[in-house]
């Protein structure tokens, strides 16, 4: 910056070692040599003389900007707003309530936010009276799930004839896309593995018990939650001292070692055999519950595993 373009009321850099003076007063001494009053940033008065060899190093000062603003707004406004979503659930405990289209009774609120979230992993039977609407609460505990960043990979095995009824629900209720497992699905996928390629999947039960092919694809790959429905169809048996399992409890057993969570869905957990009761829950827990039942050695207490709730309670 040449000497004569230096007037009062500039800032310039360059007269002090580190920040910025502001120019109270220039006076010609000699030729070209001039002497600059100024204040410092913190209010000392100070003066300086600068000659020609100290042109190269005054410059206007200009206004930091650490933060340009210069980017795409929309883009901004898009990643501000992730964001925001993905905090939401902690100023909003009860997000996934406030975010879908259904209004769940208080016996259904309960079930999700007090008996199953706080279980990390979830190894649970939810067995609440038929009517409780035991597909709105693993509707709402998925979308939390979701939400919370939890939980990414989700399958639900249901009877055949309850399949499209699961994902209408999800999408209706709780936005959420599911796809129905189907020959075209698998034609479809890019490795031709629709469990792998898909994060959020509807399986027919028997269809996946009975078809080792399709089973060995389903299990080549691993979830973060998986639901059954109906589950008391995932039978096991002794007779005698030979236990014998039905293809859907032992695609039951597989699948449960390849998933986190782990939710059994019905009405009617227990057939009246306590031997079989427990066979049901080694699902959920195979070591504490190995072994065939002994009526007075054995005590099948499943509190922490289960929760029932009959129609007078709701």
């Amino acid at each position: 910056m040449r000497l004569e373009d230096i007037t009062a009321g500039l800032a310039l850099t360059g007269l002090e070692p580190i920040g910025i003076g502001s120019v109270v007063a220039v006076m010609s001494i000699a030729e070209g040599t001039v002497q600059v009053i100024y204040k410092t940033t913190d209010g000392a008065l100070k003066d300086r003389l600068l000659n020609r060899a100290d042109e190269p190093h005054i410059s206007i000062a200009t206004a930091e900007r650490p933060w340009s603003f210069e980017g795409d707004g929309d883009a901004f406004k898009l990643a501000v707003e992730a964001k925001r979503i993905d905090l939401a659930f902690l100023f909003d405990p009860m997000m996934a309530v406030h975010t879908s289209n259904v209004e769940p009774l208080p016996h259904q609120i309960t079930a999700v936010y007090e008996s199953m979230l706080p279980r990390q992993p979830l190894r649970f039977v939810l067995a609440d009276d038929p009517g409780a609407g035991k597909t709105i609460m693993a509707g709402l505990y998925i979308r939390e799930l979701i939400m919370r960043a939890d939980s990414r990979r989700i399958l639900v095995v249901a009877p055949g004839s309850l399949v499209e009824q699961w994902r209408d629900e999800l999408f209706e209720k709780f936005g959420l896309q599911f796809n129905v497992f189907s020959s075209a699905l698998e034609a479809a996928t890019p490795t031709g593995n629709p469990f792998e390629d898909l994060d959020h999947l509807i399986v027919r039960l028997d269809q996946m018990a009975r078809n080792e092919e399709l089973q060995e694809k389903l299990l080549a790959a691993s979830w973060d939650l998986v639901i059954f429905d109906e589950a008391h169809k995932l039978a096991a048996h002794f007779f005698g001292s030979k236990l014998e399992k039905t293809g859907r409890f032992i695609l039951a057993e597989k699948l449960g070692a390849r998933t986190r969570h782990l939710l059994l869905l019905t009405a009617t957990p227990h057939s009246g055999k306590e031997e079989d009761f427990q066979l049901f829950l080694s699902l959920l827990d195979s070591d504490r519950f190995y072994g065939k039942f002994r009526d007075g050695v054995h005590k099948v207490d499943s509190s922490d595993l289960m929760r029932r709730m009959v129609k007078e309670e709701m």
